[in-house]
């Protein structure tokens, strides 16, 4: 059973994080390279945001929104 738990341990540290342990290592050559990945979802964020809210923008300025007080009579 004692082996099992090491197998998992094997698993993890010399397999499945070793692309962390790549980027740990990058970080002292290179911050920028190290945090690539952040910035690439950082980037892909904004532009979805940017696009959301052009979106938002463009219904509201054609008045499609039902705007009517229906739910609660104190709004």
């Amino acid at each position: 059973m004692k082996e099992f738990f090491y197998a998992i341990q094997d698993l993890f540290v010399n397999v499945l994080f070793a692309p962390f342990d790549a980027l740990r290592a990058l970080e002292l050559d290179s911050w920028f390279a190290a945090n690539f990945m952040s910035w690439f979802f950082t980037i892909i964020g904004s532009v979805a945001f940017v696009y959301w809210m052009l979106q938002l923008k463009k219904f509201n300025d054609n008045n499609e929104e039902d705007k009517s007080i229906s739910s609660h009579s104190y709004l």
